[in-house]
């Protein structure tokens, strides 16, 4: 039977989008004033005109998955586009990106047709507009309005394998070499395809022809509708046999989600209702069942979204396809999700705790796009954190509903929440929002996809739903009364419209820290900085930073009624919370319950250290998740100056009786910035005596509950702070830990074929012993990197092999990253970041980026490297005048060639730098001082 479908209730997230989107209408025709009057040519201008509008498309592409005579891997192609003219234009503007045209009649790069009862003026001139990646037709005539019109072209591009457009990916598989031909058309990469108007407001139907080798299978969006044999006579080859297959129409859609593959891939299937769920993968990775988990998680995942939007899923087919070489994690592709190999591929014998956790919520974030992203599209790229902000928020929910024992939910605390603060409390952060007009070039529209968009984005939706209640938060999607609703689901008037709230968080930068003083009563709100010498470089904003606070706390253990902060200093609203603090000055407040609220929360001295003895007494009266809140909020108040750095380190101390995941890696994650900071002074060495004797009781205990490491614990944090436990505890130099390390990687050396160390802890075990080791055991790992058969265990050696402390053995794999045969291009980047956080291999990183920039920059390009992740990765350390001196050197010798997507990176790094300075110089005697204290 057909399962019936209700689409008609996604106004879903147009509904967030109506209420949260401030986006100002681009003007296209822009004009430059000069004293001659001229006017910028259209051409010149990165966003189409609004003459034109596309109704489909019909693309033939036929890849081929050999190299020519001059060595090269190209796909030619035939497409037309019919679309109409909605306004009066003799100009036809669509986008084109290194492709190479056959001429048509009169030498043009394309046939421009009529579809009505009337005749298309002919073509003027055309030509490529590299710039702005523009086909650009001039017309004799004009088009005429509501008419509409068909336009061809044959093209030639090349299928390279710099990640982007139609490209191809290579791999071995029983020693033979196989080649595969994908795509990756988000954002601005279908334009490097085919000649398309490649703009998501742009959206339309694709009707869709693979050519390809026999023995091959391709795929698209929809499901195929015609598959034969041809044999195509060309002018190299007499004749050559080929299969042709036919997709049935795409629905309406944006252009960056179309997906194009050829490929010698096996799959796994199962039926969700009339949903046909496929897991595509190399053949060996489908017979040794690594893609079984993923495939059991989908049905449920669609269902969950399913009840979720009240929309159910609107094609008839979910395909998941994981790919050797891809530089995002992963894709949205409607219909036909395209992963790396370790986001989709789970084998319980060599993956983790933590690869399956990824699998099940990247999982859900890309089919959470289905409904809100692809069903449901932005109008240009000045919103992307509405897209992926509400995709990360909810794939923790789709996550949760696959998995419920994780309490995965909770986690996006330290994964998205944390995370992003420390990027937010920069000046040179953004807000969420920004203008149409200042995001245009396709570098400053990869800019966009960033921490602010993704994890602010679910940081703040997730408070919202906090606030209105999970239910009422769903209804809105659905019902459309986000812009209007002020009451949440209890009852409880709201201090101002849903939208009036939310504009104070999406239009501006940054977040507040509340401040509560418990002998007053008073409590206030400012924009928190890191370094608070660097308000006066925030640009004006048309808020007062400001924010409307939802505020859930408790008193000594007991939660109260949540109140709402209006202003910079609360009055009225706050008089409850007034009369309870004075009446109740002897006891702890705890404001910012389970950390729904996206803001820190800072305190009189003397609640902090009231605080700090409940911690010390009995830490579980507060909340796991607000314990590890407590620590990184004290943390990051005392980088401000807010509060004393010594007291910041002394929420640490009750560490040694907690076992809890989530406090722990908030110590360490802050520790580490002490480490970064520290390890090249005497510091050093105090801080590693401290640390060690902290972990050595949770070590002990992890050594207990696993029999003597026999055993693997219950727990899914649990499994995760065991592998925090042994991380720690070998590289501060607790000895029992050292030489359980080393003892098993030994043990691996002598039988390659049999590795002793569970999953969950390779990481952690290989990176202590290849540290301790020399060459032969960096050797080792890396003949085991080259040889293991899936991608999860080569991350793990990835990262390993850059802890060693041989410069040598770094410098070497330093070169490897830029040889695709030895580190693949997707993973470059990561490698040279790994090497950076090794203090042997900070310099030798950063010198390694600044002499190859330009080569980088140019000849890998976007697809390849992670430009701002690569800055921001190398210059961590950064804390001293001479490394600002390298930014600024580095900054100005490069200023031609550019930083594409990489320069917002920059000025934070540049930011950051200046503000470690300023904060090493003030707290280095205090911190060794501290340290040295605690370990006499």
């Amino acid at each position: 039977m057909e399962k019936s479908r209700k689409i008609s209730k996604l106004c879903i997230l147009c509904i967030v989008l109506g209420m949260l989107s401030v986006a100002t209408i681009v003007t296209l025709w822009s004009i430059a004033l000069t004293d001659s009057r001229v006017v910028t040519a259209p051409w010149d201008i990165y966003r189409l005109p609004d003459t034109l509008k596309p109704d489909h498309y019909k693309l033939t592409l036929w890849p081929r998955l050999t190299a020519n005579e001059q060595g090269l891997y190209i796909f030619t192609g035939k497409s037309y586009v019919v679309f109409q003219c909605v306004k009066e234009t003799d100009l036809i503007l669509i986008h084109s990106n290194k492709l190479n045209y056959t001429k048509w009649e009169g030498g043009q790069l394309a046939k421009l047709t009529a579809l009505g009862n009337i005749t298309a003026p002919t073509i003027k001139s055309s030509w490529l507009k590299e710039t702005t990646q523009y086909l650009v037709m001039q017309l004799n005539g004009y088009l005429t309005v509501g008419e509409f019109y068909q336009m061809d072209t044959e093209f030639v591009g090349e299928l390279a394998d710099d990640l982007s457009g139609f490209y191809r990916s290579e791999y071995e598989e029983n020693e033979v070499k196989k080649v595969l031909a994908t795509s990756q058309m988000h954002p601005t990469y279908t334009r490097k395809t085919f000649p398309c108007f490649d703009e998501p407001a742009m959206k339309a139907v694709f009707h869709i022809t693979l050519l390809h080798p026999r023995g091959t299978v391709a795929l698209s969006n929809t499901l195929f509708y015609v598959f034969s044999h041809l044999d195509i006579v060309n002018t190299t080859v007499k004749s050559e046999a080929v299969s042709q297959t036919g997709f049935e129409p795409t629905k309406t859609m944006s252009t960056y989600l179309l997906a194009l593959i050829v490929c010698d891939y096996a799959y796994i299937s199962a039926q969700e209702g009339d949903i046909l769920i496929r897991i595509w993968a190399r053949r060996k990775a489908i017979g040794e069942r690594h893609g079984e988990y993923a495939l059991n998680l989908t049905g449920p995942i669609l269902s969950f979204f399913e009840v979720y939007y009240n929309t159910s899923y609107p094609l008839a087919k979910s395909d998941q396809i994981a790919l050797p070489d891809f530089y995002f994690g992963a894709m949205e592709n409607w219909g036909l999700v395209t992963y790396r190999e370790t986001n989709l591929l789970y084998d319980p014998l060599i993956s983790s705790n933590s690869n399956k956790e990824k699998t099940a919520t990247i999982i859900a974030h890309e089919l959470a796009h289905m409904w809100f992203g692809n069903l449901v599209t932005l109008r240009w790229w000045n919103e992307v954190w509405l897209n992926e902000g509400f995709a990360t928020y909810v794939s923790y929910l789709g996550a949760d509903y696959a998995e419920p024992t994780w309490n995965v939910k909770d986690l996006i605390v330290l994964k998205d929440v944390h995370r992003v603060f420390a990027i937010d409390a920069l000046a040179s952060s953004h807000p969420l929002s920004s203008k149409e007009n200042e995001i245009i070039k396709p570098e400053q529209i990869s800019e966009q996809f960033d921490a602010i968009s993704y994890s602010k984005g679910a940081s703040v939706l997730r408070m919202l739903s906090d606030f209105l209640t999970e239910p009422v938060f769903v209804q809105g999607l659905s019902v459309g009364v986000f812009r209007h609703l002020n009451v949440d689901a209890s009852g409880m008037e709201l201090p101002s419209t849903v939208n009036d709230i939310m504009n104070r968080w999406v239009l501006q930068r940054g977040f507040p820290v509340i401040t509560i003083d418990t002998a007053n009563g008073h409590v206030s709100q400012e924009h928190f900085l890191l370094d608070p010498d660097s308000v006066g470089t925030v640009p004006p904003s048309e808020f007062k930073y400001e924010w409307i606070v939802p505020i859930k706390w408790m008193d000594a253990g007991v939660v109260q009624e949540e109140i709402w902060l209006l202003e910079k200093e609360g009055t009225g609203n706050l008089l409850d919370l007034h009369t309870l603090l004075i009446f109740t000055s002897d006891q702890w407040v705890l404001a910012n319950i389970n950390v729904t609220g996206y803001y820190r929360v800072n305190y009189n001295i003397k609640n902090w250290e009231r605080l700090l003895v409940q911690l010390s007494t009995d830490h579980q009266i507060i909340p796991v998740i607000n314990r590890a809140q407590l620590v990184d909020d004290a943390f990051n108040l005392a980088r401000a100056q807010l509060i004393l750095t010594t007291l910041a380190l002394n929420t640490t101390k009750y560490l040694s009786k907690e076992r809890e995941y989530m406090p722990w890696e908030s110590a360490m994650d802050n520790l580490d910035y002490f480490y970064l900071m520290f390890d090249r002074t005497g510091v050093y060495e105090a801080m590693q005596d401290y640390v060690r004797n902290l972990v050595t009781p949770l070590f002990l205990h992890f050594k207990s509950m696993t029999s003597n490491w026999t055993k693997v614990p219950e727990g899914h944090t649990d499994q995760y702070n065991q592998a925090n436990a042994i991380r720690v505890a070998c590289s501060t130099g607790l000895e029992e830990c050292l030489n359980l390390t080393k003892g098993w990687y030994k043990q691996w050396m002598d039988n390659p074929d049999i590795n002793p160390i569970h999953p969950n802890l390779r990481t952690a075990v290989y990176c202590s012993a290849i540290a301790a080791g020399g060459a032969v055991e960096w050797d080792f790992g890396w003949n085991m990197l080259k040889n293991a058969t899936i991608a999860t265990e080569t991350d793990k050696l990835m990262s390993a092999l850059a802890c060693t402390k041989d410069k040598k053995l770094l410098n070497r794999y330093l070169e490897y990253t830029l040889d695709s045969d030895k580190i693949r291009k997707q993973d470059a980047t990561s490698v040279i970041v790994y090497i950076a956080n090794n203090l042997k291999g900070q310099t030798l990183a950063w010198e390694f980026v600044t002499q190859n920039w330009e080569y980088m920059f140019t000849q890998y390009g976007v697809g390849s490297f992670s430009f701002a992740n690569l800055i921001s990765g190398v210059t961590m350390r950064f804390s001293t005048n001479p490394e600002l001196d390298q930014l600024y050197t580095f900054k100005q010798e490069n200023s031609d060639i550019g930083f594409g997507s990489g320069t917002m990176a920059l000025e934070q790094a540049i930011e950051r730098t200046k503000a470690n300075i300023k904060w090493v110089d003030k707290n280095q005697k205090e911190v060794w001082d501290w340290f040295l204290s605690e370990t006499e």
